[in-house]
Protein backbone atom coordinates (compact mmCIF):
# COMPACT_ATOMS: atom_id res chain seq x y z
CA UNK A 1 0.00 0.00 0.00
CA UNK A 2 1.27 3.74 -0.93
CA UNK A 3 1.19 6.53 1.37
CA UNK A 4 -1.87 7.37 2.30
CA UNK A 5 -3.25 10.72 0.29
CA UNK A 6 -3.72 13.74 2.74
CA UNK A 7 -7.16 15.29 2.78
CA UNK A 8 -9.41 18.05 5.20
CA UNK A 9 -12.33 15.70 3.79
CA UNK A 10 -13.21 12.58 2.45
CA UNK A 11 -17.00 11.53 1.08
CA UNK A 12 -18.04 8.31 0.66
CA UNK A 13 -20.85 7.99 -1.56
CA UNK A 14 -21.20 9.60 -4.91
CA UNK A 15 -25.15 10.02 -5.16
CA UNK A 16 -26.49 13.18 -5.23
CA UNK A 17 -26.24 14.07 -1.70
CA UNK A 18 -22.07 13.37 -2.10
CA UNK A 19 -21.71 15.30 -4.92
CA UNK A 20 -24.02 18.40 -3.10
CA UNK A 21 -21.40 17.57 -0.46
CA UNK A 22 -18.91 18.62 -2.44
CA UNK A 23 -20.57 21.75 -3.47
CA UNK A 24 -21.47 23.10 0.29
CA UNK A 25 -17.48 22.18 1.46
CA UNK A 26 -16.19 23.74 -2.02
CA UNK A 27 -17.98 26.89 -0.80
CA UNK A 28 -15.85 26.94 2.76
CA UNK A 29 -13.36 25.99 1.10
CA UNK A 30 -12.82 22.32 1.65
CA UNK A 31 -11.65 20.34 -0.98
CA UNK A 32 -13.15 16.71 -0.85
CA UNK A 33 -12.25 13.26 -1.81
CA UNK A 34 -15.22 11.04 -3.12
CA UNK A 35 -15.07 7.30 -2.52
CA UNK A 36 -18.31 5.06 -4.31
CA UNK A 37 -18.14 1.16 -4.53
CA UNK A 38 -19.72 2.00 -7.76
CA UNK A 39 -17.26 1.84 -11.14
CA UNK A 40 -19.53 5.27 -12.00
CA UNK A 41 -20.81 8.45 -10.62
CA UNK A 42 -24.40 8.82 -9.64
CA UNK A 43 -25.06 6.32 -6.73
CA UNK A 44 -29.03 5.25 -7.40
CA UNK A 45 -29.75 7.70 -9.27
CA UNK A 46 -27.83 6.19 -12.10
CA UNK A 47 -27.91 2.58 -11.31
CA UNK A 48 -31.39 2.37 -10.12
CA UNK A 49 -33.44 4.77 -12.12
CA UNK A 50 -31.66 6.99 -14.68
CA UNK A 51 -34.01 7.77 -16.96
CA UNK A 52 -36.99 7.71 -14.57
CA UNK A 53 -38.28 11.38 -13.76
CA UNK A 54 -38.06 13.05 -10.65
CA UNK A 55 -40.72 15.72 -9.79
CA UNK A 56 -39.46 17.04 -6.51
CA UNK A 57 -35.60 19.03 -6.93
CA UNK A 58 -36.58 22.20 -5.44
CA UNK A 59 -37.03 24.89 -9.14
CA UNK A 60 -36.91 21.80 -11.34
CA UNK A 61 -39.92 20.65 -12.20
CA UNK A 62 -38.89 17.41 -13.79
CA UNK A 63 -35.34 15.64 -14.38
CA UNK A 64 -34.19 12.09 -15.27
CA UNK A 65 -31.63 10.59 -12.03
CA UNK A 66 -29.36 10.86 -15.44
CA UNK A 67 -29.96 14.84 -15.27
CA UNK A 68 -29.77 15.66 -11.83
CA UNK A 69 -26.27 13.67 -11.16
CA UNK A 70 -24.81 15.75 -14.64
CA UNK A 71 -26.37 19.18 -13.36
CA UNK A 72 -24.31 18.52 -9.71
CA UNK A 73 -21.38 17.54 -11.63
CA UNK A 74 -21.45 20.39 -13.70
CA UNK A 75 -22.43 22.50 -10.25
CA UNK A 76 -19.02 21.16 -8.45
CA UNK A 77 -16.76 21.74 -11.18
CA UNK A 78 -14.94 24.79 -9.82
CA UNK A 79 -14.02 22.74 -6.45
CA UNK A 80 -12.03 19.73 -8.69
CA UNK A 81 -13.17 16.92 -6.56
CA UNK A 82 -11.15 13.48 -7.05
CA UNK A 83 -13.04 10.39 -7.38
CA UNK A 84 -11.81 7.09 -6.19
CA UNK A 85 -14.95 4.89 -7.89
CA UNK A 86 -15.44 0.78 -8.06
CA UNK A 87 -13.87 0.47 -4.83
CA UNK A 88 -15.53 -0.11 -0.96
CA UNK A 89 -13.98 1.70 1.80
CA UNK A 90 -12.86 -1.41 3.97
CA UNK A 91 -11.22 0.10 7.30
CA UNK A 92 -11.88 3.56 9.12
CA UNK A 93 -9.71 4.15 12.11
CA UNK A 94 -9.22 7.46 14.33
CA UNK A 95 -5.52 8.08 14.78
CA UNK A 96 -3.83 9.66 17.82
CA UNK A 97 -3.45 12.91 16.41
CA UNK A 98 -7.17 13.20 15.52
CA UNK A 99 -7.52 12.29 12.03
CA UNK A 100 -9.12 9.05 10.44
CA UNK A 101 -6.97 6.42 8.43
CA UNK A 102 -9.37 4.83 6.04
CA UNK A 103 -8.07 1.77 3.14
CA UNK A 104 -10.16 0.90 0.62
CA UNK A 105 -10.72 -2.76 -1.27
CA UNK A 106 -8.18 -1.22 -3.75
CA UNK A 107 -5.45 -0.71 -1.35
CA UNK A 108 -5.57 2.95 -1.45
CA UNK A 109 -5.39 4.78 1.74
CA UNK A 110 -6.42 8.16 2.96
CA UNK A 111 -5.70 10.58 6.25
CA UNK A 112 -8.54 13.26 6.40
CA UNK A 113 -9.62 15.56 9.18
CA UNK A 114 -13.24 14.53 8.35
CA UNK A 115 -15.38 12.11 7.02
CA UNK A 116 -18.93 12.41 5.56
CA UNK A 117 -21.12 9.38 5.20
CA UNK A 118 -23.43 9.42 1.99
CA UNK A 119 -23.37 5.90 1.23
CA UNK A 120 -27.33 5.93 0.72
CA UNK A 121 -28.87 3.07 2.20
CA UNK A 122 -25.06 1.47 2.04
CA UNK A 123 -22.47 -0.29 -0.53
CA UNK A 124 -24.40 -1.50 -3.38
CA UNK A 125 -23.32 -5.15 -4.22
CA UNK A 126 -24.79 -6.71 -7.26
CA UNK A 127 -26.67 -9.72 -6.77
CA UNK A 128 -24.98 -12.83 -8.17
CA UNK A 129 -25.54 -15.74 -10.09
CA UNK A 130 -25.67 -18.60 -7.58
CA UNK A 131 -24.97 -21.35 -9.61
CA UNK A 132 -21.96 -23.84 -8.63
CA UNK A 133 -18.46 -23.12 -10.28
CA UNK A 134 -19.22 -19.69 -11.23
CA UNK A 135 -16.54 -17.87 -8.66
CA UNK A 136 -13.01 -18.19 -10.05
CA UNK A 137 -15.00 -16.93 -13.17
CA UNK A 138 -15.87 -13.35 -11.84
CA UNK A 139 -13.91 -10.94 -13.66
CA UNK A 140 -12.44 -13.55 -16.06
CA UNK A 141 -15.41 -14.09 -17.93
CA UNK A 142 -18.29 -13.68 -15.82
CA UNK A 143 -19.24 -9.74 -15.08
CA UNK A 144 -21.38 -7.78 -12.81
CA UNK A 145 -19.87 -4.67 -14.26
CA UNK A 146 -18.81 -3.37 -17.23
CA UNK A 147 -15.74 -1.26 -16.89
CA UNK A 148 -14.18 -1.82 -20.43
CA UNK A 149 -16.87 -2.32 -22.85
CA UNK A 150 -14.20 -2.76 -25.69
CA UNK A 151 -12.93 -6.13 -24.15
CA UNK A 152 -15.86 -7.55 -25.51
CA UNK A 153 -15.59 -6.62 -29.11
CA UNK A 154 -15.83 -9.73 -31.78
CA UNK A 155 -17.03 -12.06 -28.54
CA UNK A 156 -20.07 -14.30 -28.05
CA UNK A 157 -21.94 -12.67 -25.46
CA UNK A 158 -24.81 -13.68 -23.07
CA UNK A 159 -26.25 -11.20 -20.88
CA UNK A 160 -28.66 -12.08 -18.33
CA UNK A 161 -31.65 -9.52 -16.91
CA UNK A 162 -33.96 -7.96 -17.70
CA UNK A 163 -34.04 -3.98 -16.33
CA UNK A 164 -32.54 -1.06 -17.75
CA UNK A 165 -28.63 -2.06 -17.18
CA UNK A 166 -29.08 -5.63 -18.63
CA UNK A 167 -31.36 -4.03 -22.17
CA UNK A 168 -28.91 -1.04 -22.02
CA UNK A 169 -25.87 -3.40 -22.62
CA UNK A 170 -27.41 -5.72 -25.40
CA UNK A 171 -28.19 -2.73 -27.57
CA UNK A 172 -24.46 -1.49 -27.11
CA UNK A 173 -23.04 -4.97 -27.43
CA UNK A 174 -25.30 -5.84 -30.42
CA UNK A 175 -23.06 -3.34 -33.04
CA UNK A 176 -19.94 -4.11 -31.55
CA UNK A 177 -20.06 -8.23 -30.37
CA UNK A 178 -19.68 -11.42 -32.53
CA UNK A 179 -23.50 -12.07 -30.97
CA UNK A 180 -25.52 -11.26 -28.43
CA UNK A 181 -28.22 -13.62 -26.45
CA UNK A 182 -30.24 -11.59 -23.76
CA UNK A 183 -31.92 -14.15 -21.27
CA UNK A 184 -34.43 -13.45 -18.77
CA UNK A 185 -36.79 -15.25 -16.62
CA UNK A 186 -39.86 -13.78 -18.26
CA UNK A 187 -41.28 -12.05 -21.27
CA UNK A 188 -41.77 -8.67 -19.28
CA UNK A 189 -39.02 -6.25 -18.52
CA UNK A 190 -38.37 -3.38 -16.13
CA UNK A 191 -36.92 -1.13 -18.51
CA UNK A 192 -37.31 2.07 -20.93
CA UNK A 193 -40.23 1.84 -23.06
CA UNK A 194 -38.05 2.90 -25.51
CA UNK A 195 -34.98 0.59 -24.79
CA UNK A 196 -37.68 -2.50 -24.20
CA UNK A 197 -38.88 -1.43 -28.37
CA UNK A 198 -35.66 -1.54 -29.35
CA UNK A 199 -34.28 -4.39 -28.19
CA UNK A 200 -37.26 -6.48 -29.66
CA UNK A 201 -36.60 -4.40 -33.08
CA UNK A 202 -33.29 -5.85 -32.89
CA UNK A 203 -34.69 -9.24 -32.25
CA UNK A 204 -36.72 -9.09 -35.31
CA UNK A 205 -33.43 -8.21 -37.36
CA UNK A 206 -31.39 -10.96 -35.78
CA UNK A 207 -28.74 -8.40 -34.01
CA UNK A 208 -30.36 -10.23 -30.72
CA UNK A 209 -31.62 -13.50 -29.65
CA UNK A 210 -33.77 -13.48 -26.48
CA UNK A 211 -34.46 -16.50 -24.26
CA UNK A 212 -36.74 -17.06 -22.08
CA UNK A 213 -35.58 -19.00 -19.25
CA UNK A 214 -32.96 -19.19 -16.67
CA UNK A 215 -29.10 -20.49 -16.45
CA UNK A 216 -28.71 -24.18 -14.44
CA UNK A 217 -25.54 -25.17 -15.17
CA UNK A 218 -22.17 -24.23 -15.98
CA UNK A 219 -19.84 -26.13 -19.01
CA UNK A 220 -15.93 -25.56 -17.54
CA UNK A 221 -13.50 -26.81 -19.41
CA UNK A 222 -9.98 -26.41 -18.29
CA UNK A 223 -10.62 -23.37 -16.37
CA UNK A 224 -12.86 -22.03 -18.95
CA UNK A 225 -16.30 -21.52 -19.43
CA UNK A 226 -17.68 -22.60 -22.80
CA UNK A 227 -21.08 -22.95 -22.42
CA UNK A 228 -24.15 -22.86 -20.36
CA UNK A 229 -27.42 -24.56 -19.93
CA UNK A 230 -30.37 -22.91 -19.94
CA UNK A 231 -33.93 -24.12 -18.71
CA UNK A 232 -36.67 -22.63 -20.57
CA UNK A 233 -40.25 -21.89 -20.10
CA UNK A 234 -41.42 -25.30 -21.50
CA UNK A 235 -39.57 -26.91 -19.37
CA UNK A 236 -36.56 -27.82 -21.62
CA UNK A 237 -33.15 -27.53 -21.61
CA UNK A 238 -30.50 -26.07 -24.49
CA UNK A 239 -26.80 -25.47 -24.26
CA UNK A 240 -25.21 -22.20 -25.72
CA UNK A 241 -21.71 -21.45 -26.51
CA UNK A 242 -20.56 -18.04 -25.07
CA UNK A 243 -17.41 -16.40 -24.48
CA UNK A 244 -18.14 -13.63 -22.06
CA UNK A 245 -21.57 -14.04 -19.36
CA UNK A 246 -22.90 -10.39 -18.07
CA UNK A 247 -24.77 -10.55 -15.27
CA UNK A 248 -27.22 -7.90 -14.42
CA UNK A 249 -29.67 -8.78 -11.36
CA UNK A 250 -29.39 -5.23 -10.00
CA UNK A 251 -28.18 -4.28 -6.83
CA UNK A 252 -28.23 -5.58 -3.02
CA UNK A 253 -27.44 -2.72 -0.43
CA UNK A 254 -25.09 -3.83 2.35
CA UNK A 255 -24.52 -1.69 5.46
CA UNK A 256 -20.83 -3.32 5.10
CA UNK A 257 -17.50 -2.44 7.27
CA UNK A 258 -19.77 0.65 8.06
CA UNK A 259 -21.41 -1.36 10.65
CA UNK A 260 -17.84 -2.27 12.34
CA UNK A 261 -16.83 1.73 12.51
CA UNK A 262 -18.10 2.15 15.77
CA UNK A 263 -20.43 4.64 15.05
CA UNK A 264 -24.08 4.54 16.73
CA UNK A 265 -25.87 2.32 14.35
CA UNK A 266 -29.88 2.09 14.79
CA UNK A 267 -32.05 -0.09 12.30
CA UNK A 268 -28.87 -0.40 10.00
CA UNK A 269 -28.51 3.55 9.85
CA UNK A 270 -26.20 5.54 11.80
CA UNK A 271 -27.36 7.94 14.55
CA UNK A 272 -26.56 11.96 14.04
CA UNK A 273 -27.74 14.95 15.20
CA UNK A 274 -29.99 17.32 13.49
CA UNK A 275 -28.09 20.63 14.19
CA UNK A 276 -24.62 19.17 12.60
CA UNK A 277 -25.53 15.80 11.18
CA UNK A 278 -22.63 14.58 13.26
CA UNK A 279 -22.39 11.11 14.23
CA UNK A 280 -21.27 9.70 17.95
CA UNK A 281 -17.75 10.04 16.73
CA UNK A 282 -16.56 14.14 16.16
CA UNK A 283 -15.43 15.19 12.93
CA UNK A 284 -17.56 11.74 11.05
CA UNK A 285 -20.90 13.24 9.87
CA UNK A 286 -23.76 10.71 7.71
CA UNK A 287 -26.09 12.58 5.13
CA UNK A 288 -29.06 11.49 3.29
CA UNK A 289 -30.49 7.80 3.67
CA UNK A 290 -27.71 6.08 5.34
CA UNK A 291 -28.36 8.36 8.21
CA UNK A 292 -31.33 8.16 11.12
CA UNK A 293 -33.33 11.20 13.66
CA UNK A 294 -36.31 11.84 14.57
CA UNK A 295 -38.62 12.61 12.03
CA UNK A 296 -36.21 12.25 9.20
CA UNK A 297 -37.22 11.47 5.48
CA UNK A 298 -35.69 9.87 2.87
CA UNK A 299 -35.63 12.56 0.14
CA UNK A 300 -32.94 13.69 -1.97
CA UNK A 301 -33.79 17.88 -0.83
CA UNK A 302 -33.49 16.56 3.02
CA UNK A 303 -30.48 15.59 1.76
CA UNK A 304 -29.12 18.18 0.21
CA UNK A 305 -29.76 20.65 3.74
CA UNK A 306 -27.92 18.26 5.77
CA UNK A 307 -25.15 18.47 3.21
CA UNK A 308 -25.39 22.08 3.99
CA UNK A 309 -25.28 22.02 7.82
CA UNK A 310 -22.58 19.12 7.91
CA UNK A 311 -20.44 21.43 5.61
CA UNK A 312 -20.45 24.36 8.67
CA UNK A 313 -19.93 21.82 11.32
CA UNK A 314 -17.08 20.52 9.56
CA UNK A 315 -15.76 24.24 8.68
CA UNK A 316 -16.01 25.20 12.83
CA UNK A 317 -14.51 21.40 14.14
CA UNK A 318 -11.66 21.68 11.21
CA UNK A 319 -11.09 25.83 12.66
CA UNK A 320 -12.62 26.08 15.76
CA UNK A 321 -10.78 29.55 16.02
CA UNK A 322 -12.31 30.99 13.29
CA UNK A 323 -15.57 32.64 13.33
CA UNK A 324 -17.49 30.69 10.06
CA UNK A 325 -19.57 33.42 8.01
CA UNK A 326 -22.67 32.59 6.18
CA UNK A 327 -22.05 34.02 2.96
CA UNK A 328 -24.70 34.30 -0.08
CA UNK A 329 -24.21 33.22 -3.49
CA UNK A 330 -26.47 36.16 -5.12
CA UNK A 331 -23.70 38.48 -3.34
CA UNK A 332 -20.80 37.50 -2.03
CA UNK A 333 -18.12 38.21 -3.98
CA UNK A 334 -15.50 35.78 -2.33
CA UNK A 335 -17.82 32.93 -3.38
CA UNK A 336 -18.24 34.29 -7.01
CA UNK A 337 -14.06 34.00 -7.31
CA UNK A 338 -14.46 30.22 -6.30
CA UNK A 339 -17.11 29.95 -8.61
CA UNK A 340 -15.53 31.18 -11.11
CA UNK A 341 -18.31 33.45 -12.26
CA UNK A 342 -18.60 36.85 -12.53
CA UNK A 343 -19.77 39.40 -9.90
CA UNK A 344 -23.16 41.45 -10.94
CA UNK A 345 -23.31 45.12 -10.89
CA UNK A 346 -26.40 46.02 -9.20
CA UNK A 347 -27.89 49.69 -10.02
Amino acid sequence: MHSPTEADAVIIGAGPVGLFQVFELGLLEIKAHVIDSLPEIGGQCIELYPDKPIYDIPAVPVCTGRELVSNLLKQIEPFKPQFHLGQDVTSLKQQEDGRFLLTTSENKSFLTKTVFIAAGVGAFQPRVLNIEGIEPLVGKQVFYHVKQPEQFTGKRIVICGGGDAALDWALYFANTAASVTLIHRRNDFKAVPQSIAKMRELCADGKIQLLIGQITDLEIQNGNLTSIAVDNIDGNTQSLTLDDLLIFFGLSPKLGPIAEWGLDIDRKQIAVDTEKFQTSIPGIYAVGDINIYPGKKKLILSGFHEAALAAFAAAAYLNPEKPIQLQYTTTSTKLHKALGVQSPTFE
